[in-house]
């Protein structure tokens, strides 16, 4: 009878694996055209780029070989240094004008693509991501040169940075446009409820942020209809009495990092050095 059970419950996380890998990488997929143009008119924009400084980067692991982008102040001295954990439909090139911004105010940042996306090489799956955020973490801290590193997690990226928390030395956690499990997330705008089941268990924020022990915003725009408000009301909760939450009037999912603006960026950059930037830890 328990081999039974044992067996029943391997052939479930093979189902698993396989629904989110073939997700992931159709979702990928379908906005790489969409993001490939945006790098193409941002390589153009480049020449007039004078007040950043832009690097492509490559961070080999054990499984895999991932594209990413640093970009830093190249007219004033670095404060902040960030890794981002970019959503389900999004590569590298998507996210420089976010990067660009930050770094016009004080912000050094690196983007990756997790393993299967865009160019970086390897597997798509869960436990792959976090792996993949692990290396990304440990690469910027070379690049940062002793500089304390924040994490900001967006959309799906979220499930990654929380989940990876426990394994990188980072001061601080940002979680925008989040949800408190991949499974709510999911049934939230794609998959019908009765159907929840069907989903992947994985990225349970009740689980992932129960010991993190360094502050934590959660950003949610007011008018997210991917992923409502409310969701990220109980990511807030899950994240203990010193988790702050802010809403951002008039934002939706996608307009922080297609359209970026300081409306949206400027008070995460001002929380992210509201405090001592080394002693980010919780009594």
């Amino acid at each position: 009878m328990i081999e039974g059970s044992t067996e029943k419950r391997r052939e479930w996380e093979r189902i698993d694996r396989f629904t989110f890998a073939a997700a992931i990488t159709a979702a990928s997929r379908a906005t790489t055209l969409h993001d490939r143009l945006i790098a193409h008119a941002w390589r153009l924009a480049r020449l007039e780029m004078k007040d950043i400084r832009v690097s492509r980067q490559r961070i080999t692991t054990d499984a895999s070989v991932l594209d990413a982008a640093y970009v830093e102040p190249a007219l004033r001295p670095v404060d902040t240094v960030l890794l981002i954990c970019h959503g389900i439909g999004e590569i590298v090139d998507g996210w420089l004008p976010v990067q660009r911004l930050l770094a016009a105010h004080g912000c050094a940042s690196l983007v990756f693509d997790y393993s299967g996306y865009g160019r970086s090489r390897g597997h798509v799956g869960a436990a792959q991501f976090e792996d993949d955020a692990v290396a990304a973490f440990a690469h910027l801290q070379e690049l940062a040169e002793g500089k304390p590193v924040a994490v900001l997690g967006f959309s799906l990226g979220t499930g990654v940075a929380a989940a990876a928390m426990g394994r990188m030395a980072a001061n601080r956690l940002v979680l925008c446009a989040g949800f408190p499990s991949f499974r709510e997330a999911a049934c939230s705008f794609l998959v019908p409820k009765r159907w929840g089941h069907l989903v992947p268990p994985i990225w349970k924020a009740e689980e992932s942020l129960r010991d993190c022990r360094v502050p934590v915003l959660v950003v949610h725009g007011e008018k997210d209809r991917m992923f409502p408000v409310e969701l990220g009301e109980e990511l807030h909760a899950l994240c203990g009495d010193c988790a702050e939450f802010l809403v951002i009037p008039g934002q939706g999912h996608n307009e922080p990092f297609r359209r970026p603006t300081m409306e949206y960026w400027g008070p995460i950059l001002e929380w992210l050095r509201d405090r001592d930037q080394g002693s980010g830890i919780r009594e």
